[in-house]
């Protein structure tokens, strides 16, 4: 079974900084770094670390080629990576010395998507394969559809939440994967037992996560709720531990194993994510994830 991820791929520029920058005023970084990003990319390189076959959607600036030749090296099927005339996406992001981030981002070429591109990319699968896309692209909605078409099951992170999330065929998803924020703002609720109700009641045939930071996750199974804690880490930079998470959960979930444990090995792997800094490149192996479980339980 393979992943096709319809995902962005951005140029993280990312200044560690003693707080969040204010209106006016001018702040100093302590360091600078820049790297590979993108919620698209970094899922698409977790989803491999876990061991999943995985073929990325997308589309960076001509000028940036060696970035496709980077995920080709991480194992990554590249063959629907194209190139664009618009600039390589990009994001600036703050860390502050809690290891919480604020991201300001520049579509450029992951809005250059176009439906002949994701028509080629969704009828070359086989039965099983799974769709993965979040809202930093466009085509979206589209994309769904063609998965839909071709048989795929479809796993959705609507981040960053917006009111376009609203607008796509959300009834075709499979799997939500969320946040608070995300849960709340699909729901138009921030009461967590309404959220859960509201995606029982509205998307009854599709299953939800709800990643909750240090509090952990839950998951909403047509078997009931399962909840799993974090683990306690001291967190250097949170910038791709939900993008971690998720490919190392989908990875170990089509694979049939066990949700729980699945949950369990994403949060293992959003741990250790955490304690560095940067996007992509702080997203471990799988090799490190079974040692760091393995600690645990020492």
């Amino acid at each position: 079974m393979t992943v096709i991820n319809l995902g962005s791929i951005n140029i993280d520029h990312v200044y560690q900084v003693p707080h969040f920058v204010n209106p006016g005023e001018t702040l100093a970084s302590t360091s600078y770094i820049k790297v590979l990003g993108g919620k698209g990319a970094n899922q698409s390189i977790a989803l491999a670390h876990a061991g999943a076959q995985v073929k990325h959607v997308g589309l960076v600036n001509e000028e940036d080629c060696s970035i496709k030749q980077h995920l080709i090296r991480k194992n990554i099927d590249c063959k629907y990576l194209k190139m664009s005339e618009e600039p390589t996406g990009h994001a600036i992001i703050q860390v502050n010395e809690s290891g919480e981030n604020a991201i300001v981002l520049f579509a450029g070429a992951n809005h250059d998507v176009t439906p002949q591109l994701t028509r080629q990319a969704f009828a070359d699968t086989e039965q099983g394969d799974w769709m993965l896309t979040q809202n930093e692209t466009n085509c979206i909605g589209e994309s769904m559809e063609e998965a839909k078409r071709n048989g795929l099951k479809i796993a959705f992170n609507p981040a960053p939440m917006n009111a376009s999330v609203l607008q796509l065929p959300l009834h075709l998803v499979d799997l939500f994967i969320v946040n608070e924020i995300e849960a709340a703002g699909i729901a138009g609720t921030e009461s967590m037992p309404d959220i859960e109700a509201f995606f029982s009641e509205k998307f009854p045939d599709a299953e939800v996560i709800i990643t909750l930071g240090k509090q952990g996750a839950v998951m909403l199974t047509k078997s009931g709720k399962i909840t799993v804690p974090a683990f306690e880490v001291e967190a250097v930079d949170t910038t791709a531990a939900g993008d971690t998470f998720i490919g190392f959960f989908l990875s170990s979930y089509i694979k049939n194993t066990d949700p729980e444990q699945a949950l369990i090995n994403a949060c293992a792997a959003s741990a250790i994510a955490v304690t560095r800094p940067g996007a992509a490149q702080s997203i471990p192996d799988q090799e490190e994830v079974q040692a760091f479980l393995k600690q645990q339980k020492q």
